[in-house]
């Protein structure tokens, strides 16, 4: 059975994409509304079905409670649990990766 579970941002992250969609919306008011009408729907998706998306591969000594998608050249990263997802990273998937 599929469990709704809470949808946290951390506010750096949230920032972050605040930020993106600003610089984005100034050449594209459009694509910055497509951006983040992405993100949000693949975020609403680990509400009920954390396990959908694959694991963080740049997460060190992950469990498998580290997840991560990727949308519109951007990627997010969440951690979950039985009561709610957090997303806890974001990038421009050009940017250098860096484990955490």
């Amino acid at each position: 059975m599929e469990k709704n579970r809470k949808l946290v941002w951390d506010r750096p992250v949230l920032n972050r994409l605040e930020e993106a969609l600003k610089r984005i919306a100034e050449t594209s008011f459009q694509n910055a509304e497509q951006v983040e009408l992405a993100i949000l729907e693949k975020s609403e998706i680990t509400k009920r079905n954390p396990e959908y998306f694959p694991p963080d591969k740049y997460k060190e000594n992950n469990t498998g409670n580290y997840r991560a998608f990727e949308t519109h050249s951007f990627r997010v990263a969440y951690r979950y649990s039985e009561t709610e997802v957090r997303i806890v990273q974001l990038r421009h998937v050009k940017q250098n990766p860096k484990m955490y």
